[in-house]
């Protein structure tokens, strides 16, 4: 008998895997914070006897070293992988047997395409496959994405990834449990995935890069692209050098005068409360990025890298968990962090900043300019700016008309290039107009933060247009 164990790692879109049998057990692409992983060996009673990458990853910093370091295990890396460590060199078609008594063995398949080195590992039971871990290879409906490496490579990787994914299915069977590391809302995906299941049989039938001609399959792919994340430049370099143990220990303690001294000297001071209350109360000049969204990759993607960050939690809990997602991209030690209420976090007499919330309905009140001076307090020739935070892939789908394009990952660095105004701000749900409240907020903007959902834009009577 076998198990597999999935170890959701929901902020970046990623799943780990713990897979063995009555007592030995391999870890396929590790999350940076190792603890969770021994934690799940030690429940199923299993010595970790192998950690294996798929391949050295763009968007998170691997635990793999580390892991292999605290428990003993070989540490099995594509041999194409350029690092600068000491592994277990993987090539295509080598087995390595995991639990003898189980009758379970790894066997490594050359899947390039989200890498050049990109491998999957299949895992048997007496010589069966079970269940194949695809890394960022075959996903669930799509592929990884190709374009993370080299521009020069990507037309080539696209054409890689059909290629392996043919691969996978030709020589699996369609039961096999296809099990990827990406796809679960990571940026390293090249579409959409739905679902958290699947099996090499489903994929065939359904997955793209399974049901069309290459030349098809890769025009498409490339033209639905969508925007790298800033940080990713910062990922691969750090898993080819040997990421260091994490140290997940609170920050030092800031008080209020402290606190305005790191916004004084520019340094980056985050709330981490959710955007109602944020809006409702928060220190001048400080950013939202909600402890409960996805913290780790707007944060990452947004702030100056290596900038000092300063964290503001309504508990010891919230600023623990968002520590622990903030070292796996490589954000590792808060400058500082102060919990519990915002009217501790400012210098006595100084008053807490606040802004306003709103619907699509709300915004779309104010296209009878007679209302607008009941709505807004203000005269209609003050002018008004809609703000669209979305990425280019969302707004092609359909945008309100006259609204200002800029997308968040964006604002930092043309803030000065929003027409003058109150903003209203708005993206698909709510969790970005929040960040780009709070940074217009700091810049001294008048912003309204649309707290809706975009599919409301048009049914409050908005015009909404793709082109």
């Amino acid at each position: 008998m076998f198990f597999v164990d999935t170890i959701e790692v929901a902020g970046l879109g990623n799943r780990s895997y713990l897979a063995g049998g009555g007592r030995e057990a391999v870890v396929i692409d590790p999350p940076r914070d190792v603890d969770r992983v021994i934690a799940a060996a030690a429940r199923r009673g299993v010595r970790i006897s192998h950690v294996v990458e798929t391949h050295v990853h763009n968007d998170y910093v691997t635990g793999g070293p580390e892991l292999a370091r605290l428990t003993g295990a070989a540490y099995l890396v594509p041999t194409g992988a350029r690092v600068s460590f000491e592994r277990t060199p993987v090539r295509d078609g080598d087995s390595t047997v995991v639990d003898a008594d189980a009758g379970l063995a790894l066997r490594a398949l050359a899947t390039p395409g989200h890498t050049p080195h990109h491998t999957s590992y299949v895992l048997e039971e007496d010589g069966a496959a079970v269940a194949v871990f695809t890394g960022g290879s075959l996903l669930i409906g799509t592929v990884g994405r190709p374009d993370l490496v080299e521009p020069r490579l990507t037309e080539y990787l696209a054409r890689a990834q059909h290629a392996s994914a043919h691969r996978l299915a030709d020589e699996l069977p369609d039961e096999t449990a296809v099990l990827p590391t990406h796809g679960f809302g990571s940026f390293c995906s090249a579409g959409r995935a739905e679902g958290s299941a699947t099996t090499i049989g489903k994929e065939r039938s359904a997955n793209e890069a399974l049901t069309r001609d290459v030349d098809t399959f890769v025009a498409d792919l490339l033209a639905g692209l969508d925007e790298v994340p800033a940080y990713y430049a910062h990922m691969g370099p750090a898993n080819a050098a040997c990421p260091a143990p994490v140290d997940l220990t609170p920050p030092a303690v800031a008080d209020a005068d402290e606190i305005a001294a790191r916004l004084a000297a520019g340094e980056w001071v985050v709330d981490l409360r959710n955007r109602v209350a944020f809006a409702e109360g928060h220190v001048a000049g400080s950013l939202n990025f909600e402890a409960e969204g996805q913290l780790a990759t707007y944060l990452a993607w947004l702030i100056p890298w290596g900038r000092p960050v300063t964290l503001l939690a309504e508990s010891a809990g919230q600023l623990a968990a968002a520590q622990r997602e903030l070292v796996r991209v490589g954000i590792d030690r808060p400058a500082a962090a102060a919990t519990g209420e915002p009217s501790t976090w400012v210098r006595e007499g100084e008053p807490l900043a606040a802004f306003r919330r709103a619907t699509f309905a709300d915004l779309a009140d104010l296209a009878d300019l007679a209302d607008v001076t009941a709505v807004t307090g203000r005269h209609p020739g003050d002018g008004l700016v809609v703000l669209d935070v979305r990425r280019s892939s969302e707004r092609a789908r359909g945008f309100i008309d006259g609204s200002v394009h800029i997308p968040v990952h964006a604002l930092p660095g043309r803030l000065g290039k929003i027409p003058a105004g109150e903003v209203w701000v708005h993206c698909a749900g709510g969790m970005r107009a929040a960040i780009a409240a709070s940074l217009l907020d700091a810049a001294g903007r008048e912003v309204v933060a649309v707290d809706d959902a975009f599919t409301a834009a048009e049914k409050a009577g908005l015009t909404v247009r793709t082109a």
